[in-house]
C-alpha cells in the first residue's frame, strides 16, 4: 500500500545528475516542508506538462516555502538534461534504482511494457517528516491538483 496521509515519510538520498552529490529528504527536516512529485518518464508529454506547471508558475510555489522535488526512475544524466532543458528552479532527482518509488509503494508491474516504473504521484511532507497529503493515481494521463497541494501547504 503507497505511504498514506499521516505516516512518516519514508527517507531517500538520490542524485540530481552525475556525480557524487546527493539530495535526501531528511535535508530540509525542521526547515521546510517538501513536496514530492514521482513521474514515469523524462520527455514524455504529459510529465513536461506537470513540471512545466510548476516552472511556469514559480513564483506561486517559491512564495509557499516549500522544497519541490522531482523523482523519476531516469538516469542521473536524464534528469539533469531535463530540467535544464524546461528550465526549472527545482531538482529532478534520479531514482534510478528504485529506492524511494519503493519505499513511497508507487511502482507500475508494467507500464507500455517497461517494469518497475514510477507511479505519477504526489506527496507533501511537513517540517517534522510527516506526510500531510498523499495521491497515487494508476492513470499516468492525469496531473495532480496543484490547487490542492497548494492548499495543504498553505495550511502548514
Amino acid at each position: 500500500m503507497p505511504v498514506q496521509t499521516g505516516d512518516t515519510a519514508p527517507d531517500f538520498s538520490l542524485p540530481a545528475g552525475p556525480g557524487p552529490d546527493r539530495v535526501s529528504l531528511s535535508d530540509f527536516r525542521g526547515e521546510r516542508p517538501v513536496v514530492l512529485l514521482f513521474y514515469p518518464f523524462a520527455y514524455s508529454s504529459t510529465c513536461t506538462e506537470e513540471l512545466c506547471a510548476i516552472g511556469d508558475d514559480w513564483s506561486a510555489w517559491s512564495s509557499l516555502d516549500a522544497q519541490i522535488l522531482g523523482l523519476s526512475i531516469d538516469s542521473p544524466f536524464v534528469v539533469q538534461k531535463f530540467r535544464k532543458d524546461l528550465g526549472l528552479d527545482f531538482p529532478l532527482l534520479s531514482d534510478f534504482n528504485k529506492e524511494a518509488a519503493t519505499a513511497y509503494d508507487v511502482l507500475y508491474d508494467e507500464f507500455f511494457g517497461s517494469r518497475g516504473v514510477a507511479k505519477r504521484s504526489a506527496f507533501v511532507v511537513d517540517r517534522e517528516g510527516v506526510v500531510r497529503y498523499a495521491w497515487v493515481t494508476e492513470d499516468a494521463g492525469v496531473v495532480p491538483d496543484f490547487a490542492e497541494i497548494r492548499g495543504v501547504l498553505d495550511a502548514l
